[in-house]
């Protein structure tokens, strides 16, 4: 059976910085890290220490909370520093890479569906990629003693430059499958996939697992708007979501038996030389995928990891972020001095609104825009702009009103345990207050998440 969705609430932000459908070679990183702060709702402990030896697949931390969640390193070589901050806050574990390359050991049997549920759990925890699972409700790493309702995979990403899955998954299929089946062993219920309408990937058979063709502007692609269209989460169940670039690693793993975490993402922005895509290793440094690719060295740019929506600034020296399969690049705008500012007639300006000319070719020329707010913080405004981009059945104003007051009644009632701080990134794209929606809502279910445990 296939599912469809199609929603007309939404915004596609055309953007300047597309990535070919081409390959580039990339430096080799001479440090990787495993970054704590990546990973919602885990408390780290470092077990390893400065000068150990590590193969690829060694555990360098653990969650006090579930010591069975392992993060491993995707390189062997030493770990070249366990580095603290402020009261002694593990802020990441890096690896310097050797020359020698040595794996650790798994034990993966060949047929998948020889496997219970509790023992692809253990398998998963031991390989590192548990990490990857998220769940709903609260948005974080999924806790691997909870029975999930439903999984729910995405394999459309619709926000703005994202790299095209059904590029990525090229050559590939065969993992996406064997993740997929492994997921299947998870769950009593039914694992979806959601796929654009109009790709080769609507037409694969994806097994147990039940497609979902998607169509319409961004959100379309956030696992959040399949599960509210197909079977929204109610207080007391738990649902998990995945990215299908991780099911496929997940899959290699398991068809090669070989403990291989690199994954392809996408170069994109209009400052970009040249924009694709680039294969590497989870937690690299930004510099060893930016390097030489930048149009001018030295000019104040916006680097991003993650797409320009719901995507993290970053520096050249700090690591790719752990859920991040796109490194963006748009100008700063700090050096730009308009004459007249807003009141400039702006056809070069991009705006949802009529506010510019822009609106009338919007959707056809590629946008430029720069990292600057453009406007002051003020007290939200109820004009119902959030209601015209989220597509969700949830009132987005009230919600967030419930959140700030935090009214856990209200905010149960309003949906909050369907919701993640992504599903609200074109809210505050739009936001005329210029509020932070995405760090209301994380703050939020973050709140709760200590109220009701």
């Amino acid at each position: 059976m296939t599912e469809f969705i199609r929603i007309k609430k939404g915004l596609d932000i055309n953007l300047a910085g597309k990535a070919l459908e081409v390959f580039y070679n990339v430096d080799s990183s001479d440090h990787y890290a495993i970054v704590p702060d990546h990973y919602v709702g885990i408390t780290p402990k470092a077990i390893v220490r400065e000068g150990d030896i590590v193969k690829i697949g060694s555990p360098l931390m653990v969650d006090k909370n579930h010591p069975e969640i392992k993060f491993v390193t995707p390189v062997s070589g030493v770990v070249s520093g366990v580095n603290r901050g402020e009261k002694r806050k593990l802020l990441n574990i890096t690896v310097k890479s050797g020359k020698q390359i040595g794996y650790e050991q798994i034990e993966v049997k060949n047929d998948i569906f020889s496997y219970s549920a509790d023992e692809m759990k253990e398998l998963l925890l031991n390989i590192g990629m548990w990490p990857c699972i998220k769940q709903r409700p609260y948005d974080r790493v999924a806790n691997p003693s909870d029975m999930p309702r439903d999984i729910f995979v995405s394999g459309h990403n619709s926000a703005p430059l994202a790299p095209d899955m059904e590029y990525l998954m090229k050559k590939e299929e065969e993992y996406l499958m064997t993740g997929l089946r492994a997921l299947t062993l998870l769950t009593k219920g039914k694992v979806y996939v959601g796929v654009k309408y109009e790709s080769t990937l609507s037409t694969m058979q994806y097994g147990d697992a039940e497609v979902v063709r998607l169509v319409g502007p961004h959100p379309v692609g956030n696992v959040g708007v399949m599960i509210n269209k197909i079977k929204p989460v109610n207080k007391g169940e738990v649902v998990w979501t995945l990215n299908a670039a991780d099911v496929i690693i997940i899959g290699r793993i398991l068809k090669e038996k070989l403990l291989d975490y690199s994954k392809v993402i996408a170069v994109t922005g209009p400052e970009f030389l040249r924009c694709g895509y680039v294969r590497v290793q989870p937690g690299c440094t930004i510099d060893s995928i930016i390097n030489g690719k930048l149009k001018e060295e030295g000019r104040n740019i916006r680097l991003i990891s993650g797409n320009v929506l719901t995507g993290t600034k970053v520096g050249p020296n700090d690591y790719l972020g752990a859920y991040d399969y796109q490194v963006t690049a748009i100008p700063e705008g700090d050096d730009v001095n308009e004459f007249l500012g807003w009141a400039t007639p702006g056809f070069k300006k991009y705006s949802m609104s009529r506010a510019y000319f822009t609106w009338l070719h919007k959707n056809y020329i590629e946008q430029k825009p720069d990292a600057r707010i453009r406007g002051g913080k003020r007290a939200m405004i109820m004009s119902n702009e959030y209601d015209k981009v989220f597509p969700m059945d949830i009132l987005p104003e009230y919600l967030l009103k419930a959140i700030i007051a935090f009214d856990i009644d209200k905010m149960e009632k309003l949906g909050i345990y369907e919701v993640a701080p992504e599903d609200f990134a074109l809210c505050e794209f739009v936001d005329t207050s210029k509020i932070e929606i995405q760090k209301i809502v994380r703050n939020g279910l973050d709140m709760l998440y200590k109220e009701m445990n």
